[in-house]
């Protein structure tokens, strides 16, 4: 993924804070190609760069158009979004698999993603102008999601599948396999059974109960050492204290 291929398109946006919101959403994702279809004197200079806040220069940057045609006319794709489904509007991608499919094409050609208007979303016309379409989905009680909401979506997506593809071992964390909670089970039991928590008959269910409740905890490889520091150093304590009193 090349996020310097990433085009955002705004069509016909009516707020200028909106906007500038947007270019906010951008910058956080490392996309800086900012592109609107309109009039550059129907927005509000002030408001769009106080959303931007530290973003402003790629307002600055931005290009306007007539058309969404004329606007992504030197890319290779372009993406329309929609929260509606129908029978013009084809097949719809999420933002994950959107991502996914455009990181190779977006090395060498870029891929624009076309947002529409806040009241109206795009038009089918103005869908027609794509070649493409992705959603994102949301509760049918309440689906309109803000401009700059969307933006950022789409934006996170990308700079995520970025990260993926340049460091395919990145991830969150690793929550640990069963045979490696097996060990951390057993420094716990060993070490409650030093200080003399329980006898031996009741050692199978305290690794049954521990071993049930750190399962569903998911812990990543630092947390279980973390606990099993915790509890040699418990049972190292309470040897010492029986030296001491031992003397």
């Amino acid at each position: 993924m090349n996020l310097s291929n990433i085009v955002i398109v705004l069509d016909h946006p009516d707020e200028s804070r909106n906007i500038g919101a947007a270019c906010r959403a951008m910058a956080n994702n490392d996309i800086k190609d900012l592109r609107i279809v309109g009039d550059i004197n129907n927005y509000d200079l002030d408001h769009i760069h106080v959303l931007a806040i530290h973003a402003g220069y790629i307002f600055d940057n931005a290009h306007f158009y007539n058309s969404i045609k004329e606007a992504t006319s030197d890319c290779v794709i372009c993406a329309g979004t929609t929260r509606r489904r129908g029978k013009k509007r084809g097949k719809l991608l999420l933002p994950e698999e959107f991502a996914a499919e455009t990181g190779k094409i977006s090395e060498t050609g870029k891929v624009a993603i076309v947002f529409g208007n806040e009241r109206t979303g795009l038009t089918d016309p103005q869908l027609d102008e794509c070649n493409l379409g992705v959603t994102i989905p949301s509760s049918n009680d309440f689906g309109s999601l803000n401009l700059s909401h969307a933006v950022q979506i789409l934006s996170y997506h990308m700079f995520r599948q970025n990260i993926s593809e340049k460091n395919k071992d990145f991830k969150g964390y690793t929550p640990l396999d069963l045979s490696r909670l097996d060990s951390t089970v057993q420094v716990i039991t060993d070490n409650l059974q030093k200080v003399g928590f329980f006898k031996m008959p009741g050692r199978e269910d305290m690794e049954n109960f521990w071993r049930s409740i750190l399962s569903r905890a998911a812990l990543s490889e630092s947390e279980a050492q973390y606990i099993e520091k915790t509890f040699c150093k418990i049972s190292g304590l309470a040897s010492k204290n029986q030296e001491l009193k031992n003397e």
